[in-house]
């Protein structure tokens, strides 16, 4: 892992400290992961939501990210 992408890991865990994030080196699997702690409720698996979140790049998990804390926010209100 080079220092940029250390660091890009130190924002996701800031800011989204709900998930492990791990990097897989599988052919044909997404490179960079991000696994919830806890499970999600059934209205949050009906919304949309996942356990886990693969993405080729750490900045389209960090999108990822985002969008799934959209959904989440949403069932809040």
């Amino acid at each position: 892992m080079t220092d940029y992408e250390q660091r890009m890991i130190n924002v996701l865990i800031s800011t989204h400290p709900g998930w492990r994030y791990e990097q897989r080196d599988l052919p044909g699997l997404p490179r960079w992961w991000a696994v919830r702690y806890e499970p999600l409720r059934p209205d949050q698996r009906r919304a949309g939501a996942r356990d886990a979140l693969g993405r080729t790049t750490l900045h389209r998990l960090a999108r990822a990210l985002a969008k799934h804390d959209q959904i989440l926010h949403m069932l809040r209100y």
